[in-house]
This record gives C-alpha cells, structure tokens and sequence, in this order.
C-alpha cells in the first residue's frame, strides 16, 4: 500500500483481550493481514489469558458512542464488525449507530469465551434478537450461540440449516452458521434462506484455537469492505481462518491464539 491510495475502512466494536487472540486485537491483526484498515470502537477491558477471563469491564454507553461517531463522522467506514457487547444498554446503542451507517455490519453475537466465560449478560439476548440481528448483513453464530438464541442445538450437519431460518427470522439478510464444534470436517453454512453455500475445510488437529470466531467475522467484514459479495467474502475468510487454525500456537498454559499471521512465514 504505497503512495496516497488509501486502503478499505473496517471499524469493528468489540471488547479488548489483553492476552491479545480475539477481541479487539484479533480483529485488528486480521484487518492489517488482509489489506484493510481497521479502526476500533472498544466496549469493554477484560483480563484475559490462555486460562480464561479473568475479568471484564463494561465502558460506558457514552464512551462506546463517542468512539463510534469519532470514526465513522470523521474517517469513514467500508465495514462495521461487533464483537462482545455484554450489555441490553450497550446493544441497543451500537445497533442504533450501525443503523445510521451506510456499511456493510458483520455481527458476531459473542455469548461465552473459548473457555466457557459468560461475555453477554441474559438479559441482553433480547436486545440482540429484536435490534442488533435485525440490522446485520451478516450474523456469524457458533452452536452455542445458537442455542442460546433460539433454543436449538444443532449437533450434526444436518441441524445447520434448521438452526440457520431459526437465527434468519430475527432479520439478518444473511446468516453464517459455524459448525466447528461439529465432529469431522469444519463445515459452515451461509444463506440468506434461498441461496445456500457450505464452507469446507479439513479440520486440524491443533487446540490452539483461541480467537476463531472473532477472526472469521473480521475476515469476512474485511472482504465485504473491498467490495466483495457476501458469499465471495465468507469463502475468503474461511480460507484465511484455517490457515490460521493449522498455525495456532502455544502461548502460556492453557488454550493459544490462531495465529493471523501465517501467509506472512516465519
């Protein structure tokens, strides 16, 4: 990226991971791997490590919304990606402000970390199903969260399109439902309830996985902000996030990060 061309904007909203694999730090690795600016909206310090979180910090809705116009009324945005938004308050404030931007939203409505730390208050799901969803071009639920969303735990391939119309009546023009907690092939399903793509990849057996989920939504907002379609930009970003599963490596002593770096070499 030399001379004055100035690179697609991707702003993403999502709390901070201080032992740096997914939150804000995932996306921001990601972005700059794939050709993209990324900018940040944080929305909440957590204490995180490869054991688990420690502790989390919720900013103030005024913080949240101050960053957000910051950006966007300033710079400009291609792309909008969300992350953890662990309150209802915090929910309904960051889908007002993506519903007055002309970008692309991937939202990724983060419920519980790698580890099993609850990251999204109950009494926020409500607030994701009736406003966050219903403002998404694309939603990037996992199986749990899911689950979580409309009580259907999907537990073979066969569940994933059932579990994808349940999460589309909410609003989202597309849906990618992860099946990676799934036995055999990492397999992906994103449709928009007519059209259908299943992403496939061979799965890896490597545990350091931590920040999978954050990377993918990054990848594909990252791709939608260079002008791609969404389907284009879903198999590009599931190409990215498994070269980063198969590079994951260990850091401390629990569970490391992917590693976004991994078409760079050694």
């Amino acid at each position: 990226m030399s001379g004055s061309r100035v690179p697609p904007r991707v702003l993403t909203v999502a709390g901070s991971d201080s032992g740096g694999g997914a939150g804000i730090q995932a996306d921001l690795k990601t972005m700059l791997a794939l050709g993209v600016h990324g900018m940040s909206v944080i929305t909440a310090v957590t204490a995180q490590n490869s054991l688990g979180v420690q502790g989390a910090w919720e900013l103030p809705v005024e913080a949240v919304r101050a960053q957000y116009r910051s950006v966007v009324d300033d710079i400009g945005v291609q792309a909008v990606k969300t992350g953890m938004l662990s309150s209802a308050e915090l929910v309904e404030a960051v889908a007002e402000l993506i519903s007055g931007t002309d970008a692309p939203a991937v939202v990724d409505p983060v419920g519980v970390s790698k580890h099993g730390d609850p990251l999204l208050a109950e009494s926020a799901l409500d607030s994701v199903r009736t406003r966050l969803l219903p403002v998404a071009t694309v939603a990037t639920p996992n199986l749990d969260e899911v689950a979580q969303l409309t009580g259907i735990r999907a537990e073979s391939e066969g569940d994933l399109r059932r579990a994808a119309e349940a999460v589309l009546v909410f609003g989202p023009r597309w849906v990618l439902i992860k099946g990676g907690h799934l036995a055999g092939d990492a397999v992906d399903l994103l449709t928009d309830g007519s059209a259908e793509y299943w992403l496939r990849a061979p799965r890896h057996d490597n545990r350091h996985t931590h920040g999978t989920g954050c990377t993918l939504a990054s990848a594909l907002a990252s791709g939608l902000a260079k002008g791609l379609s969404v389907p284009e930009a879903a198999t590009e970003a599931k190409e990215y996030v498994t070269g980063a599963i198969e590079a994951g490596f260990a850091l401390g002593a629990g569970i490391g990060p992917v590693d976004h770096g991994w078409r760079f070499g050694d």
